[in-house]
């Protein structure tokens, strides 16, 4: 390993990190409040739900719907719930592969990490049962030393049981790390965690700036985590800034 590299291991976020998921995740949330006669979300608010999980997303989803069809202000119920839920998971098995799409310097950023022997780990609060396929279907599925899925953990992210689960599997003391997000709750996750962040600011963040959550470094592009790690990588990675 070179030495002058800052971190032995980054992990990154999926959802609004590495992969544009919102056209797939509003397809299936809006066909699963079709199949319940309530109103469609739409790809605009979709995206302000993204985050927390599945059971989360459909919550959010739901709570809108229904008081948009009947202005009730009414919560969903748990059958509620659980019945979406269920729908939503056969419509985002058909629409995943097809709704989601690499952001730009994805797969350039990660190969030249993985050229300095960097261990690469991804944390999402994504069901787990999707994460795999949507690897594969994008060309990611042997980059990362490490996968935890939202299903892997009992507290999922911004709960530090994930990126600490990543420490005690790679061998790794905070200071190793650093991980990389779109959200507040992967930035509160490292801090809890007591390891650097890295913040994106385009992804989904229930429509505020990363920077109200300040992670130790603002990055407009992936790209951008090169010279963070070590200015030579910028270089040899061949990337246009």
């Amino acid at each position: 390993m070179n030495n002058s590299l800052f971190f032995r291991g980054i992990a990154f976020d999926l959802d609004g990190t590495l992969v544009d998921s919102a056209p797939g995740l509003t397809s299936a949330v809006d066909k699963a409040l079709y199949a319940l006669e309530l109103p469609a979300a739409g790809e605009d608010r979709v995206v302000t739900w993204i985050g927390n999980g599945a059971d989360i997303l459909i919550e959010r989803a739901l709570r809108w719907a229904i008081n948009e069809k009947t202005a009730s202000g009414a919560e969903p119920d748990p059958e509620q719930c659980r019945i979406m839920r269920k729908l939503f998971d056969g419509y985002y098995a058909q629409d995943a592969d097809d709704g989601s799409f690499l952001f730009p310097g994805v797969i350039e950023t990660l190969t030249a990490l993985r050229l300095q022997d960097i261990a690469l780990a991804l944390v999402t609060n994504k069901p787990t049962p999707f994460v795999a396929p949507m690897l594969a279907s994008l060309g990611l599925i042997d980059t990362f030393s490490l996968i935890i899925g939202g299903d892997d953990v009992e507290h999922k992210k911004p709960h530090p049981e994930p990126i600490l689960r990543v420490m005690d599997a790679l061998n790794l003391s905070p200071e190793d790390l650093l991980f990389v997000g779109d959200s507040r709750n992967d930035i509160q996750a490292a801090q809890a965690a007591g390891c650097r962040s890295a913040g994106l600011t385009y992804g989904y963040n229930y429509g505020e700036s990363i920077a109200l959550s300040q992670p130790d470094y603002i990055i407009d592009r992936l790209h951008e985590l090169l010279p963070i790690v070590g200015l030579q990588l910028l270089e040899e990675s061949g990337i246009n800034q």
